[in-house]
C-alpha cells in the first residue's frame, strides 16, 4: 500500500510539475521524444521491410532448391571467373534427377528471355517470356485468374500455347476476353489458354503480372538457349530436409556430369536461406545505425530529464526537509523523485511512439507499402524510455534523499 501511495503521489507531483513548467518540461522531453521516434521509426521500417522481403523470399518455397550455373551470394568477394566456364543446366538433367533421386518429389526446368509481344495494334515491350517444363506449376505454384495450365501432352509436345500475366492481359486486351486470342511472340503466334491472377510487385520489383509462360519444348524451337541462364527447380518430398536433398542432388549432379572425385562442382545448388542470411546481415547494420542515430537524441534527452529533476529537487528542498522531519525515510524520498523522472521520460517516449504510429498510418496510405508499429517495438520504446528515466533520475533522487532535514527546512527558493 505504501508503494502504491508513493507511486500515486509521485505521479501527482510530476503532473503538477508539468502543468506549472510547460515550456521547460516540453524542451526537456523533446530529446526523449526525438530519440524514441528515431529509434522506433528505424525499427518499424526495418521490421516491415524485413517481413515483406522474407515473405517474398519464402513465397519461392522453403522446401525447394535451385540448380544453376551461378551461386547466389550476398556481399563479400564473388569469384565469377570460377563459374563462368560452367555449363548451364539442361532439360535432360531433370529427367535423370527424377529417375535417380529418393528425396525429390517434383522437378522442373525453366529459363526466361525478354521479347516484345503484339496483338493487332497493341504491343508491350521487353516482356519476360518464361519457358517452363510441365511440373513447374507444382514446384513454383501460381494462381490463375481464368483459364487453365498446360496439359502434360501440350507441354511435352511443345504446343504454341501461352499463359499471360494480368498486366499483359489488361494492356493487350483492354476490352475483350484474352482466352482463345492469339498473340505474336518470336514472330509466331501463341494461343492464350490462361491468365495469371494479379499479384503486384514484390520488394525486388518483380511480378508475375508481366509474365508470359510458355512450354519449354516450344521455346527450344524458337530460341537459342545456349547462352541463356537456365534453372532446375526441385521440391523435396514431405519430411525431407533441404540439407538431405542438397547432399543427394550434389552426388547425382556430379554423376550426371561425370565430375572427377577431386574436382570442384561445376554447378550451384541455391536455396532461399542464402538470401535470408544475407538480408539478416544487412538489417543488423541498419539496426546499429538506428541505435546510433537515436542514441544521441536519447543522450540529450537523458541530460534534459536529469536537469529538470535537479531543478525539481532544488524547488522542493523545503518540502523534503518537512517530510524527513516527519519520519520519511531516505528511500521514500529517493523513490519519490525517481518515479517522477521515470514518468517524465515515459511521457516523452509515448509521444514519440504516437508520432511514429501517425507517420506509419500516413505512409501506408500514401505509398501503399504496409508499415506496422509492432507490439515488440512499442514495448521496446516504452522500456528504453523507462530505463533513460531511471538512469537520468538516479543522481537527482540520490541527492534529494541525502539532504539534512534541518538544513533543508531552512532553505528557501
Amino acid at each position: 500500500m505504501l508503494l502504491l501511495k508513493l507511486i500515486y503521489e509521485s505521479l501527482v507531483l510530476a503532473a503538477r510539475s508539468l502543468v506549472l513548467n510547460k515550456v521547460r518540461t516540453t524542451l526537456s522531453l523533446l530529446g526523449i521524444t526525438i530519440g524514441i521516434f528515431s529509434v522506433i521509426s528505424v525499427f518499424t521500417v526495418f521490421d516491415s521491410l524485413q517481413n515483406s522481403i522474407k515473405s517474398d523470399i519464402n513465397s519461392l518455397g522453403n522446401n525447394v532448391l535451385f540448380i544453376q550455373k551461378w551461386p547466389w551470394a550476398m556481399g563479400g568477394s564473388y569469384p565469377w571467373w570460377k563459374y563462368y566456364q560452367r555449363p548451364q543446366p539442361k532439360l535432360q538433367e531433370v529427367k535423370e534427377i527424377m529417375k535417380r533421386s529418393n528425396t525429390v518429389q517434383d522437378a522442373a526446368f525453366m529459363f526466361s528471355v525478354s521479347r516484345n509481344v503484339y496483338f493487332q495494334h497493341n504491343s508491350v515491350e521487353n516482356v519476360p517470356v518464361v519457358a517452363v517444363s510441365y511440373h513447374y506449376n507444382k514446384v513454383m505454384p501460381f494462381d490463375l485468374q481464368e483459364g487453365r495450365y498446360f496439359t502434360e501432352v501440350e507441354s511435352n509436345g511443345g504446343r504454341n500455347l501461352a499463359i499471360i500475366g494480368a498486366s499483359i492481359a489488361s494492356n493487350l486486351f483492354p476490352n475483350q476476353d484474352p482466352l482463345g486470342q492469339k498473340i505474336k511472340v518470336f514472330g509466331r503466334k501463341l494461343e492464350i489458354i490462361g491468365v495469371i491472377k494479379k499479384k503486384g510487385n514484390d520488394v525486388f520489383g518483380n511480378s508475375s503480372d508481366d509474365w508470359i509462360v510458355i512450354p519449354v519444348n516450344y521455346a527450344r524451337g524458337v530460341v537459342d538457349s545456349k547462352n541463356i541462364n537456365s534453372t532446375i527447380v526441385v521440391m523435396a518430398k514431405p519430411f525431407v530436409s533441404n540439407e538431405q536433398m542438397k547432399d543427394e542432388l550434389t552426388g547425382i549432379m556430379r554423376s550426371i556430369r561425370k565430375v572427377q572425385p577431386q574436382a570442384d562442382n561445376n554447378f550451384a545448388i541455391n536455396e532461399t536461406d542464402i538470401i535470408n542470411k544475407g538480408f539478416d546481415k544487412l538489417f543488423s547494420v541498419i539496426a546499429l545505425v538506428g541505435w546510433i542515430i537515436g542514441g544521441f537524441s536519447l543522450l540529450v534527452g537523458g541530460f534534459g530529464i536529469a536537469n529538470i529533476m535537479f531543478v525539481s529537487v532544488k524547488e522542493r528542498t523545503n518540502q523534503i526537509g518537512i517530510q524527513k522531519s516527519l519520519g520519511a525515510k531516505n528511500y521514500f524520498i529517493m523513490l519519490q523523485f525517481l518515479f517522477e523522472a521515470i514518468f517524465l521520460s515515459l511521457l516523452g517516449g509515448i509521444v514519440g511512439l504516437l508520432i511514429v504510429f501517425a507517420l506509419t498510418y500516413l505512409a501506408t496510405s500514401l505509398i501503399g507499402f504496409t508499415l506496422t508499429l509492432s507490439l515488440k517495438n512499442i514495448i521496446l520504446g516504452i522500456s528504453v524510455s523507462g530505463i533513460i528515466g531511471l538512469i537520468s533520475g538516479f543522481l537527482p533522487s540520490r541527492s534529494a534523499s541525502r539532504l539534512d532535514p534541518v538544513e533543508a527546512m531552512r532553505t528557501t527558493f
